[in-house]
């Protein structure tokens, strides 16, 4: 195995994770400003049902004209302007996932020119304290399916909102929160914490070994750079 092959590819997951950790604190950043925005959503969600049962002919509010067709035309346009900020940030929510499939499909595409060269027992091979290549591309495939599958979900949950459904839309915020719960999202956070652990630089003195050869003092180059925090 080439240590030089191997030294470019532990470079090319550091910068990965790297990549991963800079742009979780957007996505999540992002999300964040989308729940008052659900909330929104579903307090007009309930206007709107209110309005549409009550019969303001029967109230001292009859002598103003056109009242209710106003009052529905109004709190029309507040949801149109919820769902446009919505569609904003799954936007920008969007370019995060891209970010990271983006270096991730890099990752795999430098693994993929260099099998040649990369054996499969150095590929698998792990210590206690340090995590095989192997381990690390399966938890980057594992954080892009993760953001896909997130993204997915969350524009469906939007795109199903329409105007004549209020109860759906009023029930959107419970159920866009409770994708925060999702199994994918746990796995996800099980790996970063792995990660964190195995690239602590008091743990970890050695960047990977090899069973065919030693890569000695790799892990010194990346030091507590190389960490991954939630």
């Amino acid at each position: 195995m080439s240590s030089a092959v191997l030294l470019s590819l532990h470079q090319q997951l550091k910068k990965c994770f790297e990549t991963l950790k800079a742009n979780k604190s957007v996505w999540d950043s992002e999300l964040a400003e989308c729940e008052p925005l659900m909330s929104s959503l579903g307090n007009l969600a309930v206007q709107l049902k209110a309005l549409k049962n009550v019969q303001i002919a029967n109230t001292p509010l009859a002598n103003f004209p056109s009242l209710q067709e106003r009052l529905h035309y109004k709190l029309s346009l507040a949801v149109d302007a919820v769902l446009g900020k919505l569609a904003e940030k799954m936007d920008a929510v969007q370019r995060v996932r891209d970010a990271i499939s983006q270096q991730v499909s890099a990752v795999f595409q430098f693994y993929e020119k260099n099998t040649d060269t990369l054996d499969i027992a150095g590929c698998v091979s792990r210590s206690a304290i340090c995590p095989s290549i192997s381990d690390m591309l399966e938890w980057l495939q594992d954080a892009a399916r993760y953001y896909r599958l997130q993204l997915v979900q969350r524009r469906n949950l939007l795109q199903s909102l329409t105007p004549s459904d209020l109860t759906l839309m009023e029930t959107a915020p419970k159920r866009w929160e409770s994708l925060h719960s999702a199994s994918g999202e746990r796995e996800l956070q099980m790996h970063c914490v792995k990660y964190r652990s195995s690239w602590r630089l008091n743990e970890c003195q050695l960047f990977y070994q090899v069973i065919s050869t030693s890569c000695v003092g790799c892990c010194s180059q990346f030091g507590n750079e190389g960490s991954l925090k939630n």
